[in-house]
């Protein structure tokens, strides 16, 4: 069963509907992604998490694994293929 979506404004005044408790609005994010770099390759969920553990270089994301990157909350499991491919573009990995 859905879950009912509920119309929100944010600090900005914009409006939008969510059905979770994520507070984040979706036109704020989308004014706030990056133009160039790894982050902007990234959904918003991601991009914010990663920012959130202070993950802003591919340097710093080499130095975790997979699992650990999952674990962090907005992370998911469509995110590791793009993120393992943008590290191999720079001749990085995820840690072993």
């Amino acid at each position: 069963m859905p879950t009912e979506k509920t119309l929100r404004t944010c600090d900005k005044g914009h409006t939008y509907y969510k059905s979770s408790d994520c507070t984040s609005c979706p036109t704020c994010d989308k004014e706030n992604k990056p133009s160039s770099g790894f982050l902007s390759k990234l959904s918003s969920p991601a991009r914010s998490a990663l920012l959130h553990e202070g993950i802003d270089t591919l340097q710093k994301l080499s130095t975790h694994t997979e699992k650990e990157i999952l674990k962090i909350h907005g992370i998911g499991p469509a995110s590791i293929p793009t993120m393992r491919t943008l590290l191999e573009e720079e001749g990085l990995t995820f840690k072993q």
